[in-house]
């Protein structure tokens, strides 16, 4: 069976938090089936994990030490039927998908454990032996452990909690899959089974990623395969979509001159239909010369990173059984993310009130997370919010603020505008007085190096004005607004054509 993942980011603790990948040296089942039994309760709700067996860890840096060791090639076989047996020593029955990979020139075995749907599972301390007392086991860190007091309660609490992206659904059909979407995902995510895509039942690839659930007499998709690989995911959760609304003067004071955009689609398609609009519309960089320092300071009105980290967080975190939207307001100056419903009950009014970190144990739609975290959207263990505020202090803008409902309800992130661009009009169609104040010299220098070199890519642009792609894409965007300048193909292989020498003064 292949992985769902590439070996690699596995091996490298990528996109997989480090307690969810363990590195075993060799084949022991009576220590490994306790860290199947342990990923399959996944009491942290993070969507199960892998064991890797034939590759020693670094002591210091948890990190897999190159080159593996690897199992010999004639002991597999033999493993993965001895396999068969311990699985059914897992009460109830579970069985976790293997996979060989070839590593460094060797055999290594995956073992990967999804999170199971009949939780709590308990596993004989050693299933070597004929007569071996059982125990409910969990992760506690990189360990798995046995589950004693409060946490076997919890654990057995867990039996009646299923996330909602995991449940089945009796009303998705095979039909309603996506092939491209899901080659695309297989293929950004590095998984060998984009290669079987065409090769194999698109039900055997659905079953190898987990996405089925119940009896074969009665198997259902789950929801997240929807959300993740249907072009029309509001067909099974009404209001799958992103709603924008642009109030240029404010909301207060001119509540009729406004935009507004609809995106629907996958929760990836939508992540980049949002991103790709903000982008376009919203963000602009400020340049301010200052007397004395050879460098400019220069700043966006909003990071990208992260609105991308509020965006991607309010789908992940959505609940998809209710039929309301994420709504994003921008008024000049900030932008809101209105999300349903609100933080869990857990975490305290003080926490959100102080926006540093909301922790959660309890997540919406653990697997959603997974596949968000594989494509290097959200790095989920609610770090949401830490990255948000990192990166609006790295761009000197003011901290975000989140607000909620005594019932929870609604979830609102408020984040600010930097303060150096003032009551500035926000749709960049309506300000272009703005920007041409702003980029004048970044425009000057662009056009003298096309003039030098026609064949000079975005990134050689980006390098030589000391300004990032986005920038030199607004500065270029200018001048071809202004018929100045041209693009003669794409940025690999095409070329700048002058058009106007003598208009750089509209600048």
């Amino acid at each position: 069976m292949a992985l769902p993942i590439n070996i690699e980011d596995l091996l490298n603790k990528q996109k997989i938090e480090s307690n969810r990948v363990e590195f075993k040296k060799g084949w022991n089942p009576a220590s490994i089936y306790h860290s199947v039994c342990a990923f399959a309760n996944d009491i942290d709700d993070l969507g199960g994990g892998y064991i890797i067996v034939g590759v020693d860890s670094d002591d210091n840096t948890g990190l897999a030490i190159r080159p593996v060791e690897g199992v010999p090639i004639e002991k597999i076989d033999g493993i993965l039927q001895d396999m068969i047996g311990y699985n059914n020593k897992l009460s109830p029955f579970y069985m976790p998908r293997t996979s060989v990979e070839d590593v460094d020139g060797k055999q290594v075995l995956v073992i990967w454990c999804p999170a199971g749907i009949n939780r709590p599972y308990s596993v004989p301390e050693d299933v070597t032996s004929k007569k071996s007392k059982e125990y409910f086991y969990v992760r506690c860190g990189t360990s798995s452990i046995i589950a004693k007091g409060e946490v076997l309660d919890e654990l057995r609490e867990l039996a009646s909690r299923v996330p909602f992206d995991e449940r089945g659904n009796p009303d998705i059909r095979i039909e309603d899959i996506s092939i491209l979407l899901l080659r695309e995902y297989l293929v950004a995510v590095g998984s060998k089974l984009a290669n079987e895509l065409y090769t194999k039942p698109l039900e055997d690839i659905l079953d190898q990623m987990v996405l089925f659930v119940g009896p074969t007499e009665k198997r259902m998709i789950r929801n997240v395969a929807a959300m993740m690989f249907c072009e029309h995911p509001e067909k099974f959760f009404p209001y799958t979509q992103v709603e924008i609304v642009v109030f240029p003067e404010g909301k207060i004071k001119n509540p009729r001159n406004f935009t507004e955009k609809t995106f629907r689609g996958s929760v990836p398609q939508l992540v980049k239909q949002t991103m790709d609009y903000l982008r376009t519309n919203i963000l602009y960089e400020n340049v301010q010369k200052v007397t004395g320092q050879a460098e400019a300071n220069r700043f966006w009105n909003y990071p990208y990173d992260a609105l991308e980290e509020a965006v991607v967080n309010s789908l992940y975190h959505r609940d998809y059984s209710q039929h309301e939207p994420v709504e994003i307001t921008i008024e000049p100056d900030g932008l809101s993310i209105l999300n349903c419903p609100g933080p869990d009950r857990s975490i305290p009014q003080s926490a959100i009130d102080k926006g540093d970190n909301l922790r959660s144990r309890r997540y919406r739609n653990r697997r959603l997370g997974d596949f968000l975290k594989e494509l290097d959207l959200t790095e989920g263990r609610s770090t949401g919010i830490p990255t948000i505020q990192e990166k609006l202090a790295g761009n000197g803008s003011p901290r975000a603020s989140f607000e909620t409902t005594e019932d929870r309800l609604t979830f609102l992130i408020h984040i600010p505008s930097h303060t150096g661009f003032g009551d500035t009009i926000v749709a960049k169609n309506d300000s272009e007085k703005t920007t041409e104040k702003t980029t004048e010299k970044t425009t000057e220098k662009i056009l003298r190096l096309i003039k030098e070199n026609p064949e000079i890519t975005n990134k050689e642009l980006a390098d030589a004005c000391g300004i990032t792609e986005d920038g030199v894409y607004w500065n270029t965007k200018k001048l071809r607004k202004n018929n100045i300048i041209r693009r003669v193909g794409g940025d690999k292989g095409g070329h700048w054509e002058i058009v106007d020498d003598g208009s750089q003064d509209k600048n």
